[in-house]
């Protein structure tokens, strides 16, 4: 029996990269904080991060779809539901943050 494996798997080393940068780039914002830097700039920096993070997202969205939702599609369509389902509340999740 074959295990599962996640459609983002393939690029996990970009992911991991891009998150390593998002925390540093969080880590930046408390130390601007810290140093009570002006606030514009502390909000310019913050929509970098909130990009950078939204960027993650979609880039895992769309590994869903096209790799977990496609095979699902494959097996049946209750799993099919099931992971459009999934997909569709992450929309909504990323659509209210």
């Amino acid at each position: 029996m074959t295990e599962h494996q996640h459609g983002y798997i393939h690029r996990k080393d970009d992911y991991l990269k891009r998150l390593k940068r998002i925390e540093g780039q969080a880590r930046g914002l408390q130390r601007m904080v810290e140093e009570e830097k002006y606030c514009i700039d502390i909000l310019t920096q913050v929509s970098a991060m909130t990009k950078a993070l939204h960027a993650v997202s979609i880039g895992l969205l769309e590994e869903h779809m096209g790799h977990c939702v496609v095979d699902a599609a494959r097996v049946g369509d209750m799993e099919a539901a099931e992971k459009v389902k999934e997909a569709t509340d992450a929309i909504a999740r990323l659509i209210r943050s």
